[in-house]
């Protein structure tokens, strides 16, 4: 099968290569064409712009940053939306806000191009070992197509609704990986401050009903001080931020995400907006005074 792939960054460069190991005709274009050179010894096939890669392909798959980026891409000058071919299927596994991605749907569905929304949660270790959570937007019968290269990228793979509903899933996903994570930087920052070791605190409270994924994976990293970004504060800062925009329009309380958005809101504004979001630990204790 043709597949384009555009967005060649942390998450979609391994991607990439799923879908390239997996026997696929890979077509690519990149805005940076240092992000090409990882592909430099595959057999694909680069492209001097997102409209060519749309020519050669039968599904087009985008990862950029946010929805100025995907729109740009998809529907601006020389982008997918011009060089499609009839039957192209358009996939956006960016993360960014439902209704720029039901926006962004219909414009392509006025032009008989199909869309799914299809965000993922699993960080760069998830993307590179195939694990990814993806939750996916669009049309049943779409998405059945699709299906078989969404399971050479991911591990959970679920229809969540129409257009759009990918996007909320993820920010639903967002708020409570947010919320997690200053739980247990707060929890850790208060056994140290406290005179107690943090790793026994962790090694307890993993048997009990505060268990969380976040607990036992980000909190051993918490612990070993391993900031290396896997998901970069400045993009949880940025998810939160749709999530607050939602919640803006709905008319929406949403207190604990308010408060998760202003403590990223200030790791980035701190400086630490390219380490990983658990540096929300580090931040915590620069505010923490002194004994």
């Amino acid at each position: 099968m043709d597949i384009g792939f555009i967005g060649l960054g942390l998450m979609g460069r391994p991607l990439a290569g799923h879908l390239a190991n997996a026997g696929h005709s890979l077509h690519l274009w990149a805005r940076r064409p240092a992000a090409l050179e990882a592909f430099k010894d595959m057999a694909v096939q680069c492209h001097a712009s997102a409209a060519e890669v749309a020519r050669h392909a039968e599904i087009v798959i985008t990862m950029v940053a946010d929805a100025p980026d995907v729109r740009a891409v998809i529907l601006g000058a020389n982008g997918i939306a011009a060089g499609a071919r009839p039957g192209l299927i358009v996939v956006d596994m960016s993360t960014i806000n439902p209704n720029a991605a039901r926006q962004i749907g219909g414009e392509l569905a006025d032009r008989g191009i199909e869309f799914l929304d299809a965000p993922v949660s699993g960080g760069e270790v998830g993307a590179i070992n195939a694990t990814l959570t993806i939750m996916v937007g669009g049309k049943p019968e779409v998405f059945e197509k699709l299906k078989p290269l969404f399971e050479k990228m991911g591990k959970s793979i679920t229809l969540i609704g129409g257009v759009g509903a990918g996007q909320v899933a993820k920010a639903c996903n967002q708020i409570l990986t947010g919320v997690g994570i200053l739980a247990v930087a707060e929890a850790f920052n208060f056994a140290t401050r406290s005179g107690v070791d943090a790793g026994r605190v962790r090694e307890a409270l993993l048997g009990g009903f505060a268990y969380s994924r976040i607990l036992e994976n980000h909190g051993q990293r918490m612990l070993d001080r391993n900031f290396k970004p896997g998901f970069k504060a400045w993009m949880h800062q940025k998810d939160l931020r749709i999530v607050m925009e939602e919640a803006h329009r709905l008319g929406l309380m949403l207190p604990s995400a308010a408060a998760t958005t202003q403590l990223f809101n200030a790791l980035v504004g701190s400086g630490m907006g390219g380490d990983d979001s658990i540096a929300a630990l580090k931040l915590l204790e620069m505010l923490t005074m002194p004994e």
